[in-house]
């Protein structure tokens, strides 16, 4: 089984300037990310790869153990270019020089990296069970409901649930349709999603791995101080 593990680490970020590589606990973010993928890589002989386009994150991640030949072309370095293409471009770069097609793919977002190994490995067999799925991406449950406490605007000016129970109206929280929210900690691709044209990970035959534990990505530079806060004080209930 080819594995590719792609870590994707642009540089130029506007709601935390330096995020990929700003040093969290005492150590710079994408540090937790390769060692996952290490780790993943020793048991099951993958290949890890990184896609920036930004010198010092590359000399970063060469200092914890990651090199690579790659470097990403300019039009997939700017704020409006798809992470689908992003993924595609480095895998088959990669592929090219396996000489040989790889058969999963996995994401690894630098920017999230609240997650185990067992979560991406009983992702992966979830996956590879399920023959029929392209794609697999983590969640937690969603801490606001679209058919309980969600509004959205009408074309009449006026406030309406996002989405309404086809069985009747959702008087508890508890009684509304169980729905989650993507962390961006990790995604699982089979090799055929890249044949597609796809430019969104979430498709028609998409499934999902509820992570059983605490996970969110950086945003604002207040995630940031919620995070480092948690790792400081041992306030994880799991292991990185």
């Amino acid at each position: 089984m080819n594995i590719l593990i792609t870590i994707c680490a642009r540089g130029g970020s506007k709601g935390i300037p330096g995020k990929n590589i700003k040093v969290i606990n005492g150590v710079p973010l994408i540090a937790y990310t390769i060692e996952l993928a290490k780790k993943f890589q020793k048991k099951y002989n993958a290949t890890i790869t990184l896609s920036t386009d930004d010198i010092e994150i590359k000399k970063v991640a060469e200092d914890f153990g990651l090199t690579t030949n790659y470097e990403r072309p300019s039009f997939l370095a700017t704020d409006t270019a798809g992470k689908i293409d992003t993924i595609k471009d480095v895998l088959l770069f990669e592929e090219s020089l396996l000489k040989d097609k790889m058969n999963f793919i996995l994401d690894l977002d630098v920017t999230s990296p609240l997650r185990t190994f067992e979560d991406i490995e009983q992702a992966l067999h979830l996956l590879n069970n399920n023959p029929e799925a392209q794609n697999l991406f983590s969640v937690n449950p969603a801490a606001r409901n679209p058919y309980f406490n969600m509004v959205e605007e009408n074309s009449n000016g006026f406030y309406s649930l996002v989405k309404t129970n086809p069985d009747g109206s959702v008087m508890t929280r508890q009684s509304a349709p169980k729905v989650f929210e993507l962390n961006a900690s990790f995604y699982w691709y089979r090799r055929s999603f890249f044949e597609s044209n796809q430019k969104s990970a979430i498709i028609d035959k998409s499934i999902i791995f509820e992570m059983k534990h605490i996970c969110f990505d950086l945003d604002h530079p207040v995630d940031f101080l919620f995070m480092e806060y948690l790792l400081q004080n041992d306030k994880l209930d799991f292991n990185l």
